[in-house]
């Protein structure tokens, strides 16, 4: 094992040690919330929801951590976890995977009925309630250990006549991934290796470190890389492709249908981005497109992903639809510079905001600019100031924590930056909607709610957040946190997020919809009389959430705002203590 991947393993441990610490739950869990964050970031996974089933039913063992459903639906991602071993062995792999399909089949013929009312019977009901939509099946295996190159895996596996398909992401690959800065894993298509002969004309080469390649792309070519690689294809566009809701995904869909030859000539094209492109000649003298590394889709995915929904409808005439191209290929430090002007420029078929480039935005670069400077009061023990780190890129933290070389400074840079301290995009959506009295839209999970505070929330505006925006943020942080530990000692078992997050979007309802940020923020901590107030309230929520209507999916029911509403009957009010600790003086009100 070289010393760069010796180096991860110590970084990776590290991570998931802490994760398992302050959330108080199994190391094997905590690895697979770990490399799922990673594998949501890099598109791989949407909106991952984790729970571990390991049983034998019908005398089959089932097996898996957690599932994942793609955006538009159509697959179905189990996830399946190898944990502890340097060297895993490809049987082990193979048996991960048969345990996991047996799961998925035993979903469809009785077994959510026969689990005990917990996060891991949702799972299975919403497996079974969601499996005429579905397309595919992937079973995505995690390991933190190694996996040999050579080992291939089955091709022929079904589930109810949905082919499966396999992904093993062992410590090199997560290795590549998490430590390379990058978004993403790359992605490189290999035309010619596909049977394309895609023509080109390069444009002449400009002065600002980028080239562009204009080509002609065949419907098909387009809609089998979006097969091929879904929502990673995508990963830089602005938006997420939205089905045929809107009348210019309709007017794509009825153009392949009723007049595929004119598609070139009503449709915009698509823009994209690589990093690098090669050529070749054929024998007539054509330049050919040969393989395109890192290629993303920034302008035209709901035009890719009609055409891939016309593939699989085994639309009529796909093959006379031709998409005008354009490709920027860039280096990868002028990616992040350069992708998301492309972005706006290139847009013309809807509106499209400025919180729609997710980290780029003013918001958050604003809201990283004062993490780094704003300095939270000390509290605790030490009497230490610290920073309260706000991760705008994904594995930013790590980066600025690897500058530094030795172990001295990288210990006063983890002294200064407390790694649970680190605030995500995600996870200042969900604070916010927590805080917002929105707790099913903070049920969402990540994904989704950080995409519902793009669109409507803070993100979406042009005006750069203050100082005192960013110290309330890191108060509704430790509010946040703080109640889901004291409820996570209740020994719940299940829905701690849902319950987190209804219970403090009921206090903050109960004080009329806010409640003194600044002193938790001053305090670094709650008061003591919310420390007492929350177990009992916690009781009548949880009692409240885990009794839906009509027996219904109880995690899917805590995304409705009807949940909500229903948590809103209880009849709980604050303390007096707690009054005079948390209610906004009428001043300040004011």
């Amino acid at each position: 094992m070289s010393t760069e991947i010796t180096d991860f393993v110590a970084e990776l441990h590290k991570w998931v040690y802490e994760k398992a610490t302050s959330e108080d739950i199994m190391v094997k869990e905590a690895f697979v919330q770990v490399a799922g964050e990673a594998l949501t970031e890099d598109g791989t996974l949407d909106n991952p929801e984790y729970g571990f089933v390991r049983t034998q039913w019908k005398n089959r063992n089932l097996e898996v951590a957690g599932f994942d459903i793609s955006t538009d639906g159509a697959i179905l991602r189990l996830l399946s976890v190898h944990h502890g071993e340097q060297m895993v062995k490809k049987s082990q792999i193979d048996q991960l995977i048969r345990y996991a399909v047996n799961f998925a089949g035993a979903c469809l013929v009785g077994l959510p009925d026969e689990l005990e009312k917990s996060a891991q019977r949702d799972m299975a009901e919403r497996i079974r309630d969601s499996w005429a939509d579905f397309e595919k099946v992937q079973i995505v295996v995690l390991t933190d250990g190694l996996v040999g190159k050579a080992n291939t895996w089955a091709t022929d596996l079904q589930v109810d006549n949905l082919q499966v398909a396999i992904q093993v992401w062992d410590l090199t690959r997560l290795h590549r991934l998490m430590t390379s800065g990058r978004r993403q894993e790359e992605i490189i298509v290999d035309l010619m290796g596909m049977g394309y002969e895609i023509q080109c004309l390069e444009a002449p080469r400009q002065p600002a470190e980028y080239e562009c390649v204009l080509a002609i792309l065949p419907a098909r070519l387009i809609a089998e890389l979006y097969d091929r690689h879904h929502s990673r294809l995508l990963q830089r566009n602005v938006r997420a492709f939205l089905q045929a809701r809107t009348k210019v995904n309709k007017g794509i869909a009825e153009t392949i249908k009723n007049s595929p030859g004119r598609f070139l000539a009503y449709n915009n094209g698509i823009s994209a981005t690589a990093t690098a492109m090669d050529f070749a000649m054929t024998a007539d003298g054509r330049r050919v497109i040969r393989t395109i590394r890192d290629l993303q889709i920034v302008n035209g995915g709901q035009t890719t992903a009609s055409l891939h929904v016309a593939l699989r409808a085994g639309v009529e005439g796909l093959g006379d639809v031709h998409v005008a191209t354009k490709f920027t290929v860039v280096g990868d430090r002028m990616l992040d510079e350069l992708v998301p002007k492309i972005s706006m420029y290139a847009n013309s078929q809807n509106a499209v905001t400025a919180a729609d480039f997710e980290g780029n935005s003013p918001y958050h670069v604003t809201m990283e600019n004062q993490s780094r400077a704003i300095w939270a009061p000390a509290s605790g023990i030490v009497a230490r100031q610290t920073h309260w780190y706000y991760e705008r890129v994904r594995g930013q933290y790590d980066v600025d924590r690897a500058r530094f070389t030795t172990q001295s400074k990288r210990r006063e840079f983890d002294l200064d930056n407390p790694k649970s301290q680190k605030i995500t995009k995600t996870d200042a959506a969900k604070f916010e909607y927590a805080y917002r009295c929105s707790p099913h839209i903070a049920s969402l999970g990540g994904q989704k709610c950080f995409q519902e505070w793009s669109m409507h929330g803070e993100p979406s505006t042009n005006d750069a957040p203050t100082d005192a925006d960013f110290r309330d943020l890191v108060a509704k942080a430790i509010l946040y946190n703080q109640v889901r530990r004291i409820i996570q000692q209740q020994g719940y078992s299940g829905y701690l997020a849902n319950i987190t997050a209804a219970s403090i979007s009921l206090i903050v309802d109960r004080f009329g919809g806010t409640i003194d940020l600044n002193r938790i923020w001053r305090a670094q901590a709650i008061p003591d009389s919310l420390e007492q107030a929350v177990p009992d309230l916690a009781t009548l929520i949880r009692e409240r959430i885990t009794n839906p209507p009509d027996n219904k999916n109880i995690t899917e029911w805590c995304k409705k705002e009807a949940s909500w509403d229903e948590v809103q009957l209880i009849r709980w009010n604050p303390p007096a203590d707690l009054v005079t600790d948390l209610a906004v003086a009428a001043s300040d009100a004011a």
